[in-house]
């Protein structure tokens, strides 16, 4: 049984774009295909009358820096270009640090960032580095008089479990990310099962930016999942980081017990128990806040784990 009928390799987005617009929901985006034509093999994702690859569009694959002093990552980017790019192993050590998991060195090759974004599990590796660097996502969309971009919050292509909020005639072109700066430093940590391949029990990633007297966190973002249906952001846990006066063990005790408080957990049979993933987020914290801080030049105002 054929899983579709034409194959696409537009060198534009605008030829992209047209072709999504034409099929209509009868075509799927493949990039590295690590995902969907796996999905499709399996009778998850559904047999369509064309694949659309967009591996060969212009600057698809390319990272830079921009006017801005944004790091911008093209959406068929791979997670072993990521893992080996100097500008984010300056800027962004958490993405780095979850790309690096990402199945294997097979998978890493050929897996996209856009493609794991948009497949929009809550335990993606990337998409939780992504998300705790305060990434944006470029969307494109299809338009009689020329194709239009729009820089949105990463969050926001999010519907569910699997599901993005994309259309038939949108995809996701590129993101951005202001990298770490002095006195800012990022961490990524997880615990996963090793099944054939490392499924992810539980993923945490922080990046965390201290004042000047490298003992208080001014700005802090924590980004775990699975946590609920979408990738979540610990943003009580970030609150109470803020709050202190200064980063020491009662601050950390303080940042688990409300990251716990706030994560949506749940039982997998093919992972963990919901009390497994709760104990973890304790462990995760444990070591990404001070891998971070370290990172940013913190001075411990306590003795830390």
């Amino acid at each position: 049984m054929s899983r579709w009928q034409n194959y696409h390799s537009p060198h534009s987005l605008d030829e992209a774009l047209t072709l999504l617009h034409d099929y209509g929901d009868r075509a799927r985006i493949v990039a590295g295909g690590t995902d969907l034509i796996l999905d499709m093999q399996a009778d998850v994702a559904e047999s369509v009358e064309a694949l659309v690859d967009v591996t060969a569009i212009a600057g698809f694959d390319a990272i830079h820096m921009d006017a801005d002093g944004r790091i911008v990552l093209g959406a068929g980017v791979t997670h072993d270009q990521i893992e080996h790019n100097p500008l984010i192993r300056a800027g962004g050590v958490c993405l780095v640090e979850s790309c690096g998991v990402v199945g294997g060195p097979q998978v890493r090759n050929v897996a996209t960032i856009g493609g794991n974004v948009a497949h929009a599990l809550p335990a993606a590796d990337g998409t939780i580095g992504l998300l705790a660097l305060g990434a944006e996502v470029q969307i494109c969309t299809w338009s009689a008089t020329g194709y239009e971009c729009e820089w949105k919050p990463l969050l926001a292509i999010f519907a569910g479990p699997g599901r993005n909020t994309l259309t038939h005639d949108q995809l996701l072109s590129a993101f951005r990310f202001r990298p770490t700066a002095d006195g800012e430093g990022s961490a990524f940590s997880r615990i996963m099962r090793p099944q054939g391949v490392a499924l992810p029990v539980l993923g945490l990633a922080a990046r965390l930016h201290l004042d000047e007297s490298r003992r208080r966190i001014v700005q802090a973002a924590i980004a775990i999942g699975p946590a609920g249906p979408i990738p979540f952001r610990a943003t009580d846990a970030e609150d109470v980081l803020t709050s202190a006066t200064i980063y020491d063990e009662a601050a950390l005790s303080a940042a688990v017990a409300a990251a716990q408080a706030q994560a949506k957990l749940r039982t997998s049979k093919h992972r963990a128990s919901a009390e497994y993933r709760h104990e973890m987020i304790d462990v995760l914290l444990r070591r990404v806040l001070p891998g971070a801080f370290q990172r940013a030049g913190g001075i411990a105002g306590a003795t830390l784990p």
